[in-house]
């Protein structure tokens, strides 16, 4: 093993313990300093050009501490479902544990096109209702703008049922998606605004056959994420307000 590659298993070990060792949060300043000791370790030129290295089924490692989620005892993440599927999903105030986040990876036919799927699997933490798990599946495309940066747009989510899940129960849950009586102002505005901007055609209701549920957006809107460091086992990307994900590569 040369000196270069003992240098990046070095970081990477110290990167891994460090996410442990702080329940996986990527503000806390060690965590960070782990981070950007790693990135300039990136032996990858031009990462977001990368053919052989992008595909892959990735796995999030840090903690899914997006924003407006409340971390629990268990260091598990709690949401609301709106939060995770831009507030399009019914009932959008019911409150989540997020359990894994994987995205699957794939070279798409149009030159330099990636998926970029998000695939959160979820457990209900409603004392109103039956336990259960479930997937929101938000769908994605991405290409390079430069080596390093890649321009992501989301065309749409499902909402299903994981396998084991009482569908009977599912539905009793999911099956209203009409729009409630009653909404706040700022809901309101803020679907009117994904309606008439992005083109979003909501839900139209639940598969009864398998419990899914899905929209579309026809004109996605556009944003940046920066590819910091790609090997063949760990990705690390930041998005437009800051947050960094550490994913680590599964095996097929």
């Amino acid at each position: 093993m040369d000196t270069e590659t003992q240098a990046r298993t070095a970081a990477k070990t110290r990167l891994r313990e460090a996410l442990a060792t702080y329940k996986g949060d990527t503000k806390h300043e060690m965590v960070a300093a782990a981070i950007a000791q790693l990135v300039e370790l990136n032996p990858t030129i031009a990462p977001a050009r990368s053919e052989t290295l992008m595909d892959g089924q990735w796995l999030l490692i840090n903690a899914p501490n997006f924003p407006n989620g409340e971390q629990r005892s268990d260091g598990k993440y709690m949401y609301t479902l709106g939060r995770v599927a831009f507030n399009m999903f019914q009932p959008t105030g019911l409150k989540i544990v997020i359990d894994r986040v994987l995205q699957p990876v794939a070279f798409l036919e149009k030159p330099q096109q990636w998926t970029h799927d998000i695939i959160v699997e979820f457990t209900t933490v409603d004392e109103q209702i039956p336990t259960l798990q479930g997937i929101v599946h938000n769908f994605g495309v991405c290409e390079p703008t430069q080596d390093n940066t890649l321009q992501v747009k989301f065309t749409g989510s499902d909402l299903q049922p994981k396998a084991q899940t009482d569908l009977e129960a599912w539905k009793a849950v999911f099956s209203n998606q009409s729009q409630p009586a009653k909404r706040g102002l700022k809901e309101r505005l803020m679907v009117s605004v994904l309606k008439i901007i992005f083109g979003m055609v909501p839900p139209e209701g639940i598969d009864p056959k398998t419990g899914r549920v899905s929209f579309k957006m026809q004109r996605p809107p556009k944003g940046k994420l920066a590819l910091l460091y790609l090997d063949e086992e760990l990705r690390i990307t930041r998005g437009e307000r800051g947050m960094v994900l550490v994913c680590e590569r599964q095996q097929p």
